[in-house]
């Protein structure tokens, strides 16, 4: 590769580029292009060394991107489907988390970290890949739409949560880490809507913007001192603000544009560099096996979802949602293999096996299982119904 710095950043925009165009032509998530983009690059075009600047913009790419899914959750969809997305959420969560963790180290031989990490990366839901298919589907209006979206905040929460616990260090820096986030997520609505009164909309300059990530970068920096995961306090700072956020639609447009348009694409891209072909047909058995347990423990979605009055078409629909995965399964496992945590056949498994579950679980649940419009809304009354018939409070109006 060239040392010139110009000639790499042609280079990594001129993948992104065709990735975007690919994506557009295909109707398909534009980080999944990235990946399939970073693996062909890493295998067949030599790009197997990054750079330090690139290192660092995929660094701000995960950051800014684990800040926009926690953006997007609705704080008041969120408390009015607070029972049914727990649930669902939870056990999503839990049932790949645990199973894919006893497989990894009982069957596998994985040790106890490498099979930790297996076990974060294959319980993740992708909001990403579910908000894409509810907004191409005219769906995420919807009450059960939004329930969904609500469980996926709550199953990507926990893993999150898991890999901060798991892989912090318990020292001072992190009683510090801790107690400033408390603080600053506890104010972070009131500045920054102070800041889009007092400043006004739309200027030039983006104070907004450049606020949320000195913010970012700030927690970011004390959580790696800490020896924590700078996505813990970017997705919780995405959700503290997610209701300015939801009444300032531009405000989130702009972020969104910079994210996607300058620092997601190094962080995909990169994550595909590190998946080697060769070792990933010498390991497809067990990229199969572990994509059935992934989404095979996702089924315990089913009964649950079924409890709170989904028809078998919509809880199927559901199940299978909250099957995908796609960008913390893919920022988990790089975690690992940054930290010599794993190796670059376990990565390679790993993330083949995220990127599978962000394709079969969809294509099968619209092709088979799509729930129609009416359906959807059916669902939010009869779940108003039955939340008004055990507390006696009506549910959120239907929009």
């Amino acid at each position: 590769m060239t040392s010139n710095v110009w000639y790499i950043a042609a280079l990594w925009m001129g993948l992104a580029f065709l990735a975007s165009i690919i994506s557009i032509r295909l109707g398909v998530s534009v980080a999944l292009v990235e990946i399939l983009i970073g693996v062909l690059a890493g295998n067949y075009l030599g790009i197997h060394q990054t750079t330090e600047w690139i290192n660092f913009l995929a660094m701000l790419g995960s950051g800014v991107l684990t800040f926009l899914a926690g953006a997007e959750i609705d704080p008041a969809s969120l408390r009015a489907h607070l029972k049914a997305s727990l649930w669902i959420g939870v056990l999503s969560f839990l049932a790949p988390f645990l199973g894919v963790w006893a497989f990894a180290q009982f069957v596998l031989g994985w040790s106890l970290p490498q099979a930790q990490i297996a076990g974060i990366a294959l319980s993740t839901t992708s909001v990403a890949v579910v908000y894409a298919v509810m907004i191409e589907g005219k769906l995420s209006e919807t009450s059960l739409g939004k329930m969904i979206l609500a469980a996926c905040f709550i199953t990507d929460f926990g893993t999150v949560l898991a890999l901060g616990v798991l892989f912090a260090e318990f020292n001072v820096w992190m009683l510090v880490f801790v107690a400033v986030m408390c603080v600053m997520l506890w104010f972070m609505p009131t500045w920054t809507r102070f800041l889009m009164v007092r400043m006004g909309a739309s200027r030039v300059s983006e104070p907004e913007v450049k606020f949320i990530l000195l913010v970012l970068f700030f927690l970011g920096g004390l959580a790696t001192t800490a020896k924590s995961e700078a996505v813990l306090p970017a997705y919780l700072v995405g959700l503290v603000v997610a209701g300015v956020f939801l009444r300032d639609k531009t405000l989130m447009h702009r972020m969104r544009s910079i994210a996607f348009a300058m620092f997601t694409p190094f962080y995909f891209i990169r994550a595909g560099l590190y998946v080697s072909i060769p070792l990933l047909w010498a390991s497809a058995g067990v990229i199969g096996i572990l994509l059935l347990l992934k989404v095979g423990s996702k089924f315990v979605v089913w009964p649950t979802a079924r409890r709170f009055k989904m028809r078998a078409k919509e809880a199927s629909y559901t199940t299978l949602l909250m099957a995908t995965g796609l960008t913390f399964g893919t920022i988990s496992a790089l975690f690992g293999l940054n930290n010599k945590i794993i190796d670059q056949r376990q990565y390679t498994i790993l993330v083949t096996v995220v990127i599978l579950s962000a394709i079969v679980p969809t294509l099968i649940a619209q092709r088979f299982f799509q729930p129609t419009l009416n359906t959807m809304v059916a669902w939010g009354r009869l779940y108003r119904s039955g939340a008004k018939n055990s507390d006696g409070k009506a549910g959120e109006k239907e929009e």
